[in-house]
């Protein structure tokens, strides 16, 4: 972590605004870097496996990091690691990825190029950004060249000594030789990329340091190139919970496989002693506004979470997505947006009636975004266990978690509380919309709709 010293003010606008804003864990020479961003325009990369076809949360810190490089006028490569996936980055893992195929792994890079597109500006400008594949080198190396040339820089001793290999052996897990090559094909990427595009700083998670550290130095011996390492915090939240996971699982930066309103929810559901680290690291409003937010108490501090969540809904999915997905927690806050409101009533007055137009089309357009189910309405008819409803509609991960729901009294379907973990609901529990609320504590909510 960086000491007092090596954190005074730097001169480059990317370097005291990353600092300011707690982007940054490790560097490997901080005070020659800033002096390269101060001086001109630098080129800097993150590199992605393309082990799933998106990102979650526990990677938006690198994200937003080179978003705010770009921001200050330096060019972002994004590295597809196209080439390693196929070995599989041993770090913070107990075991071996499973393979995947090259049709799986342009899949999955086409997914994760879509997610970067939304927070990173690509183009030919000399400030935008490129994404690249390491598979273009890594699949024309020789092996005896790459012993002779890139390996002899490399000492087992230390390599025994990272983290990634040290646990695994400490453990007596197997590490295969493929995964052991790793750090090395990770090193000369990093040498590659400076002798293609004259990138000089690697970004990477605080896990990646060790691996990030080679290429610093492969460079140096090998090229007689400076480049330069940096890593951001492992993020958890006051809890000591990994960032980037949920009730439900992973935490999905692309509409497929997490709707608007459900990220807009993970975000206000923060703990309260992370709200004002959240906003330095995944928006971007002023540091004197986050003050101003931060030092807000008690129910107070819940507009403070909902501000969190518009703001990093709006930088993933844009602002109308975030916008009506605020609107829709509050409607469901209030139940209104379950209520069947009659706008042709000859008592209702212009503005009620627009109220309520809105209300439905609200309704109609973003209870899709919610999390739901759809269930044969033959067999709703029957009877269906109020247990297997909460697991289908994904407020439960099993039957016997959401018994153990049911038994706390915690579960409710149309805003009453279920007694009964057995309970046969039907489709005469059905409300006035056709469909059935359920909700798990205060903040998470399903629907079930009958088909």
């Amino acid at each position: 972590m960086l000491d007092d010293a090596a954190m005074s003010t730097p001169r480059s606008t990317f370097l005291s605004t990353a600092l300011e804003r707690g982007f940054i864990h490790q560097c490997t020479d901080l005070e020659t870097l800033d002096q390269q961003l101060y001086d001109g325009r630098v080129t800097a990369y993150i590199g992605y496996d393309c082990t799933a076809d998106s990102l979650h949360v526990g990677s938006l810190v690198g994200i937003m990091l080179l978003r705010l490089f770009q921001r200050c006028g330096h060019r972002p490569i994004v590295l597809m690691g196209g080439g390693t996936t196929r070995i599989g980055d041993p770090s913070g893992k107990d075991e071996a990825r499973l393979m995947l195929d090259d049709a799986e792994i342009a899949r999955n890079m086409a997914g994760i190029r879509a997610v970067f597109a939304k927070f990173i500006e690509f183009g030919d400008g000399v400030s935008d950004a490129i994404m690249v594949n390491n598979a273009d080198w890594l699949d024309e190396l020789r092996y005896i060249p790459l012993l002779r040339d890139v390996g002899r820089h490399f000492s087992v001793n230390r390599m025994l000594t990272q983290d990634s290999v040290r646990l695994r052996l400490e453990r007596d897990q197997s590490l295969s030789f493929l995964e052991f090559n790793y750090p090395i094909l990770q090193a000369y990427d990093f040498v590659e990329l400076a002798r293609r595009f004259a990138c000089e700083l690697q970004i990477g998670g605080s896990d990646q340091w060790g691996n990030i550290v080679g290429g610093v130095e492969l460079g140096r011996r090998s090229d007689g190139r400076t480049l330069f390492g940096m890593t951001t915090p492992l993020i958890t939240t006051a809890s000591g919970a990994k960032m980037g996971k949920s009730v439900g699982g992973a935490v999905w930066l692309n509409e497929e496989k997490m709707s608007p309103y459900e990220y807009w929810q993970f975000w206000r559901n923060t703990e309260d002693a992370d709200v004002g680290r959240f906003l330095r690291l995944f928006t971007e409003l002023p540091i004197d506004e986050i003050i101003r937010l931060e030092r807000l108490q008690g129910s107070e501090l819940n507009e403070a979470k909902k501000v969190l969540a518009t703001e990093t809904t709006i930088l993933c999915h844009g602002r109308e997505a975030a916008e009506a997905a605020a609107e829709t927690a509050q409607a469901l806050f209030v139940g209104s947006i379950f209520q069947s409101p009659d706008v042709s009533a000859p008592s209702s007055g212009s503005r009620t009636r627009r109220r309520a137009s809105a209300l439905i089309g609200l309704r109609e357009d973003w209870l899709g975004s919610m999390p739901h189910a759809e269930v044969p309405r033959d067999l709703l008819s029957g009877g269906i266990a109020a247990f297997e409803l909460f697991t289908r509609a994904g407020l439960a991960s099993s039957n016997s978690e959401a018994r153990r729901l049911i038994r706390g009294g915690g579960a409710r379907i149309n805003d009453i509380v279920v007694e009964t973990e057995t309970k046969a609901i039907s489709t005469a529990d059905l409300d006035p919309q056709g469909m059935l609320k359920l909700s798990a504590g205060r903040k998470r909510h399903a629907f079930i709709r009958p088909v």
